[in-house]
């Protein structure tokens, strides 16, 4: 996979705290969550898209922490109609939302 392939963002995210209902321990840059434009009500029918958090500054971000990043999507049609700053979304594990991202750059 090259670099054509892939849509890179700047980004905003917040991580859930644990007791939100969030992971128990951070991750790692390089992490590769659900990514999720619109949440369903039925969350077994989920749209998710590919993407790697990639970080700039920091080996890994804790639950409850802010930080900008770097997103690298994986570059099909059905995401890039949501690739636009102030876009937001939703950062998953399966059903369950971990966190919240907002692109900043495009």
């Amino acid at each position: 996979m090259g670099i054509n392939d892939l849509i890179i963002v700047k980004a905003k995210i917040t991580m859930k705290t644990t007791s939100e209902g969030g992971r128990q321990y951070g991750f790692k840059s390089g992490y590769r969550p659900n990514h999720v434009f619109e949440l369903q009500n039925d969350l077994q029918n989920l749209k998710t898209y590919i993407g790697d958090i990639q970080f700039d500054d920091q080996e890994l971000i804790e639950p409850g922490e802010t930080k900008i990043v770097t997103v690298r999507f994986l570059k099909v049609p059905q995401v890039e109609k949501y690739i636009r700053v102030g876009q937001k979304w939703f950062i998953n594990e399966a059903a369950r939302t971990l966190g919240f991202g907002e692109i900043l750059e495009v």
